[in-house]
């Protein structure tokens, strides 16, 4: 299969060992991952703040970037970005875009994956041959468990992992309190939601604290590094791109 790689903003800024993982994984996995060079931003930002119009250019262009033919499923390392382009832009896209714009948006929308969804549903796999020999949990995150519903794929692809000592999260479904603008704008109620999340996790015992979004990942190991908690913070991607010959190296956790 041909598998167009979208690497988010948070991606290509921050965490692009996210990126680079997803690709590593998908090759391991046979399949040929197509890097569209000018992809941008998908416009989440900005719909979720309330700028519906602004983003119509960054719509236009990624189903310009994703919409080829050749190209048999798009995939991004991210629940918020998929949940993204498969709901506001079709929103978008109806209020302020042109008939081409919606056609794009509804050709790209149908082919549009989150990781665990690709490889799950898609690509009908769970065992990746992942080998990640620590203690682990998995924390859900809103846009994947909510918007579009991932369920127990991430789980199943952990479950199958070799050696990995895979522990439940307390109140896993509740919101870490990220929330992108949210928290910036109510920051005191996102630091009482982090606070919580730390609290689950800390009963957890867990190395690592894996989830299928950068942001809230960002946000979580945040917290814990300034409250000097021996637990970090890991894409699953990362997780999943790990094997007996090529280990995860540790300085890579996100933070």
């Amino acid at each position: 299969m041909r598998i167009g790689l979208f690497a988010t903003c948070l991606g290509d800024t921050l965490f692009p060992e996210v990126v680079r993982a997803t690709a590593v994984l998908l090759a391991r996995l046979g399949h040929d991952v197509v890097f569209p060079p000018g992809q941008t931003c998908c416009g989440q930002m900005h719909v979720n703040t309330g700028y519906q119009r602004e983003p119509v250019p960054l719509v236009r262009n990624f189903a310009e970037q994703f919409g080829d033919a050749s190209i048999d499923a798009v995939v991004m390392p991210s629940g918020s970005c998929a949940g993204s382009v498969r709901h506001q832009h079709e929103i978008v896209a109806r209020r302020y875009g042109d008939p081409a714009l919606r056609t794009g948006v509804a050709t790209v929308k149908a082919k549009t994956y989150e990781l665990s969804e690709l490889l799950v549903d898609v690509l009908g796999v769970t065992d990746v041959g992942a080998h990640f020999p620590h203690r682990v949990t998995y924390h859900p995150t809103c846009h994947s468990l909510r918007m579009l519903r991932v369920g127990e794929k991430p789980l199943k692809l952990l479950r199958a992992v070799d050696s990995i000592d895979l522990v439940e999260l307390p109140e896993a479904d509740a919101c870490c309190g990220f929330g992108g603008t949210f928290a910036v704008k109510n920051a005191d109620t996102s630091t009482a939601m982090l606070q919580d999340k730390m609290r689950d996790i800390a009963t957890t015992g867990a190395d690592f604290c894996t989830a299928g979004d950068s942001s809230c990942l960002m946000h979580i190991g945040g917290g814990l590094s300034r409250i000097g908690s021996g637990t970090r913070t890991l894409h699953l991607a990362q997780i999943l791109a790990a094997t007996r010959s090529t280990p995860y190296v540790a300085t890579e956790a996100v933070r």
